[in-house]
């Protein structure tokens, strides 16, 4: 529920930032002073064993900004940091934000004077990207994915620098167990800026996102946001076949063909394209079958193990 003395609430995230913890702190805090508005801060420590929690305890006794400090029992990803983080933010508007310091706090204020226009969600987009193939590559391909299943523009939706209408985020009821999901929000909005951000290279640490979690989270998008993928293989089943049967109809009739004469090496094809296709839908009908049998188990995705809250 949103507070009255609160207008944005920032939801920090970490991942072994003990060495760049303090100094993103120290300007995002000058930052917010400079803008000028009601304001709270909200850090989660996602299972890092450096000395980030250390820290951020430290950051939370000193400043009353900090409205609340959490330290995750291990590392379960982004959407869970960001989900427990939202659990106790009180803002009217959420501000998502990264502490490696590969985005400048400083240029917070070119996402709030285009949210004050109206906007629902004001999104950050970076320019030229200074990371590694391994990270570009696979987000370019999350972002074909995203824009599909969203129905929205939006060019990087993996950068994590955004300002949200927190009521209509909060619609969704994230918590435990049903974790925040920027396209479910995105896909439900009309209103949305986009404003071009600088990206550094990281200067410590590594980054939460590898290659083989990138491509997870691209099929987590592809399985979840697909509203008809069996309507839609249907549909190309029954396109092919139409064309089959009018090519026999045709050749029955006029001494033409649209299609090459079927011949042992066309039937080979056809019998290994049909195998591929019927294994990916038995692999797509096992996923979401997995998933149910998750969903019925009903076990949280994260657990808080330290909680640090003003009263």
């Amino acid at each position: 529920m949103a507070s009255a003395d609160v207008e944005f609430s920032v939801l920090v995230t970490c991942y072994y930032e003990e060495n760049s913890i303090d100094e993103f702190y120290g300007r995002l805090s000058t930052t917010l002073e400079k803008i000028g508005r009601p304001y709270e801060i909200i850090f989660v420590n996602d299972g890092s064993r450096d000395g980030t929690w250390q820290k951020i305890k430290a950051i939370f006794s000193k400043d009353c900004h900090v409205h609340a400090a959490l330290d995750l029992s291990k590392n379960s990803g982004q959407l869970a940091a960001i989900t427990a983080a939202l659990s106790e933010s009180r803002g009217s508007a959420i501000v998502l934000f990264d502490s490696d310091l590969q985005l400048r706090p400083e240029e917070l204020p070119l996402l709030v004077a285009e949210y004050d226009k109206g906007s629902d969600l004001v999104t950050g987009y970076r320019v030229q990207r200074k990371d590694s193939l391994f990270r570009i590559v696979p987000s370019l391909l999350a972002n074909v994915i995203m824009r599909s299943a969203s129905h929205s523009t939006i060019r990087d939706f993996g950068c994590t620098f955004k300002i949200y209408n927190a009521e209509l985020v909060r619609a969704f009821h994230y918590g435990p167990r049903h974790l925040f999901s920027n396209i479910e929000v995105i896909s439900k909005l009309d209103r949305i800026s986009q404003v071009p951000v600088t990206h550094l290279p990281r200067k410590h640490g590594q980054s939460g996102w590898t290659f083989s979690k990138l491509m997870k989270y691209n099929t987590d998008n592809v399985v979840v946001l697909s509203e008809r993928p069996f309507q839609i293989t249907a549909f190309l089943c029954f396109a092919m076949t139409a064309v089959f049967v009018f090519r026999l109809l045709l050749e029955a009739v006029f001494p033409i063909r649209i299609l090459p004469l079927v011949s042992n090496g066309l039937l080979l094809n056809v019998v290994v394209i049909s195998l591929l296709v019927n294994v990916a839908l038995l692999s797509m009908v096992g996923e979401f079958t997995i998933r149910a049998f998750l969903v019925s188990r009903d076990l949280p995705l994260y657990i808080v193990r330290e909680r640090l809250k003003r009263p």
